[in-house]
């Protein structure tokens, strides 16, 4: 028996072509154009391309997507959570969150990262953080588990290189809530910069020009951890286009 299986051939695994023709001729299967799951819905998913090489040089602007079960992100216990996330996001040294806002349905973030792997792994840091934190505080609030999804999609990169980009950038996500019309909620009625994200960390509002200090926040106020830029274009190239107005309703960044 012993012989029979040192003299056996091992099974060698090959590729099979997935591409055929049926019974009418057509081709069926393999690669081609359009294939794959279809998208639901015009923001159903981003493109799996290429990231852009980074020199570490220039921001970048993401914008990330949660699953619709998580529900309306501009809620204190989400901010709390994405709070966490960002406490932890900050100890790394080569990406940095600068600039943060929460929507509805989606994050804005404009970060700082030396090269393409420390985005990705700076990004997926934080996202695994954030979600653990979310989910967390859904079972605190509801009392039911979840352990479902939160970030079903990859998160949108937009590269920034110039001054007015960065400029544009940081007025979408700073105000992105004037563009949503979050800005007529009761509560906001007490704010000048939106509360769900890093506004009151911003010192380049045109409120702000005769004013050595922030924004005042209340005591029981607890700011998000955002990191001081260090890329030319954060920390000085986007005033070249003038400060940024609070109440100034940002378009879509270019």
């Amino acid at each position: 028996m012993a012989g029979n299986l040192n003299t056996c051939a091992r099974k060698v695994h090959v590729q099979q072509n997935l591409r055929y023709r049926d019974r009418n001729g057509q081709r069926r299967g393999g690669p081609r154009n359009g294939a794959g799951r279809p998208p639901k819905g015009p923001r159903s998913s981003e493109r799996h391309e290429t990231r852009a090489e980074l020199t570490g040089r220039d921001p970048i602007l993401v914008t990330v997507r949660v699953s619709k079960e998580v529900g309306n992100l501009r809620r204190r216990k989400v901010y709390r959570a994405v709070r966490f996330a960002l406490d932890t996001a900050a100890r790394r040294i080569d990406f940095r969150v600068v600039h943060f806002s929460l929507q509805r349905t989606h994050l804005h973030l404009i970060v700082e990262a030396d090269s393409k792997l420390a985005l990705s792994r700076g990004m997926q840091g934080f996202l695994i953080s954030a979600a653990r934190h979310i989910n967390s505080e859904i079972v605190m609030s509801s009392g039911k588990t979840r352990r479902g999804v939160v970030f079903p999609d990859r998160y949108h990169a937009s590269v920034l290189t110039s001054p007015k980009q960065c400029r544009n950038a940081i007025s979408y996500v700073l105000n992105n809530w004037r563009r949503h019309k979050e800005d007529r909620a009761s509560f906001a009625n007490a704010w000048v910069v939106d509360p769900f994200s890093s506004a009151v960390n911003f010192g380049g509002w045109v409120e702000l020009e005769d004013s050595p200090f922030l924004f005042p926040v209340r005591k029981t106020y607890e700011r998000l951890h955002t990191v001081t830029p260090q890329t030319w274009l954060l920390k000085i190239g986007w005033a070249r286009h003038g400060s940024i107005g609070a109440k100034e309703v940002p378009g879509r960044p270019s």
